[in-house]
């Protein structure tokens, strides 16, 4: 047995660790990539949050993100699927979600 003297990266671990425990769906792995598949500024703006059928719904937190996003939705579900490897999403239903009390969306 090797033994190593320097300490490996905790993220290394966590990895592996957030892949055995987030759920085998199809929303987790949308939501997994979809800030590389959207970018910062839609992901901020944007959030996958359910899915069936492969209909993902999009939460939006404004309803023209909702509507510029419904406009972009064959090129970013073109995209999910290549990172995704597979047709696996059909097409996305945005919506605009209004923000709870505390800001957050509901």
């Amino acid at each position: 047995m090797t033994w190593r003297r320097s300490p490996r990266p905790i993220g290394l671990a966590l990895e592996r660790e957030r892949r055995e425990w987030a759920p085998a769906t199809l929303l987790a792995e949308v939501q997994r990539v979809w800030g590389d598949a959207v970018g910062a500024v839609i992901a901020a703006e944007a959030t996958p949050s359910h899915e069936r059928g492969g209909v993902v719904t999009v939460s939006c937190s404004a309803s023209v993100w909702a509507q510029e996003l419904d406009l972009m939705a064959p090129a970013i579900v073109e995209r999910l699927n290549t990172i995704l490897r597979g047709e696996r999403v059909s097409r996305l239903r945005c919506m605009a979600v209004p923000l709870s009390d505390d800001g957050r969306r509901r």
